[in-house]
């Protein structure tokens, strides 16, 4: 029996081991540097990049020389038949001779090489894919930015959750006690019955918000799987505690930095979509130049009656082309015009978008910093705050149960009690998400 024991206890401390080792553990950093590599969307940011990359390439490639093949095989099944004046093999003047010209079959295969010489549209196109490049590079670098900011409010949800359930499981225990100790105070006629349903009333709504709490941190976990880019049911492990993540983050170093809209990534994009514009006008522009066009082309061509075309004594008929075409624009009916003009009007609303993105990021800036400030100062107020209320919350239970405080300043007290431990779990992940969004702002991540 003993031996036995001593096996089950082996197999519940091997599965246990075995289950810790294979579930995954994440510091915040951690976490980031993973999502930034399995994100959905990161990912997808990177395969936006490879294919502005093959764009790019494409573009490239239309004014390089382009080489086609066409094989064409024809069968008349009945052959078009022509008319002659007979006299020209020797018949009555005003009759006619039907003739058919030809062969039944033939067949012919050519290859053309084609050359673009000028085209202002292409020279355009060129400078046009170089941008859309760098609009995908600008996006990756948006998308890692969001990403990691999406990690950091997850993370923080996630450890709020836990730290809650560590909190009132804690405060359902110690009134869990006092609600024994009064009642069996009450059985003994020391204590009203009020005083017990005081009690009841406010464990059962502290029962309440644990239930809750413990359904909300499923879905937390869900959600930062989901961010990290791993199947939602995953089982992970978070090394890292809500407080220690709130000094980490307490630094004012970063409210010194300068508000310069333009080295941000999104009044990068802004520029982007103003170069985009200007490129457009030059693309209008460029429709009124002419366009030149080099190609060559050869030829074998074979004709018979019957499909001979794969016997070795088929006779084909070489031919070959040389040849350019200049294509001149010259009346559109004011289309062209209305185009140019169109894309001007455009590339100046770009011009008041890229000045108002540039002052409203001024502004996102110093908001930005005010609630980070703000949110330091809260957690400040707040920490104070709770060693308040515990005094008042462990003054008021002492005088209750020496009988000279009431059972509803007893709830007072603990209400304000618990009330002041979630604002202060509020207030640190406050400014870790704070930092997090001023940081995503200054476009200035730092390593947590």
């Amino acid at each position: 029996m003993r031996q036995s024991l001593i096996l089950i206890c082996s197999l519940i401390t091997i599965s246990f081991a075995f289950s810790q080792e294979n579930s995954t553990r994440f510091s915040l950093q951690e976490a980031i540097v993973y999502a930034l590599e399995n994100n959905r969307q990161a990912k997808n940011a990177v395969r936006d990049i490879d294919a502005a990359k093959q764009q790019k390439w494409e573009t490239t490639a239309t004014g390089l020389p382009q080489l086609n093949a066409n094989i064409n095989y024809q069968n008349f099944l009945k052959q078009q038949v022509s008319v002659i004046p007979a006299e020209f093999f020797g018949g009555n003047p005003g009759e006619f001779a039907e003739v058919i010209f030809g062969t039944k079959q033939s067949t012919a295969a050519t290859a053309t090489l084609n050359q673009m010489l000028f085209d202002g549209s292409y020279l355009v196109g060129l400078q046009s894919a170089k941008v859309f490049l760098e609009i995908s590079e600008n996006a990756k670098v948006k998308t890692d930015l969001e990403v990691r900011k999406a990690v950091i409010n997850a993370y923080g949800n996630v450890l709020l959750a836990e730290e809650s359930i560590e909190i009132l499981v804690k405060n359902i225990e110690v009134l869990s006690k006092n609600l024994y100790e009064v009642t069996k105070i009450y059985e003994n006629g020391l204590e009203e019955q009020e005083s017990v349903e005081q009690l009841q009333i406010t464990l059962s709504n502290v029962q309440s918000s644990l239930n809750n709490t413990k359904r909300l941190k499923n879905i937390a976990y869900q959600m930062l799987n989901i961010t990290l880019g791993i199947d939602y049911n995953t089982d992970i492990i978070l090394t890292d505690d809500l407080e220690s993540l709130t000094l980490k983050n307490i630094s004012l170093d970063i409210l010194s930095t300068n508000n310069d809209a333009t080295s941000t990534i999104d009044y990068k994009i802004a520029q982007n979509d103003t170069k985009a514009k200007a490129l457009m006008l030059k693309l209008e522009r460029s429709r009124a130049l002419p366009t030149l066009n080099a190609f060559i082309n050869g030829s074998y061509t074979a004709f018979d009656n019957d499909f001979v075309f794969f016997d070795s004594d088929t006779k084909w008929f070489g031919a070959s082309l040389f040849g350019l075409n200049l294509d001149i624009p010259i009346f559109s009916s004011g289309k062209r015009n209305a185009s140019t003009q169109r894309a001007r009007i455009n590339l100046e609303k770009a011009k008041d978008d890229l000045t108002e993105t540039e002052q409203r990021l001024n502004l996102q800036i110093e908001a930005a910093k005010s609630d980070f400030k703000f949110a330091i100062e809260d957690y400040d107020n707040k920490k104070q705050n709770l060693n308040l209320a515990e005094r008042i919350e462990q003054k008021n239970q002492t005088k209750f149960f020496e009988g000279v405080g009431s059972s509803f300043e007893l709830r007072q007290a603990q209400t304000q009690l618990y009330s002041a431990q979630q604002e202060l779990l509020q207030a640190m992940l406050d400014v870790i998400n704070s930092k997090a969004e001023l940081e995503t702002v200054l476009n200035t991540p730092n390593n947590n």
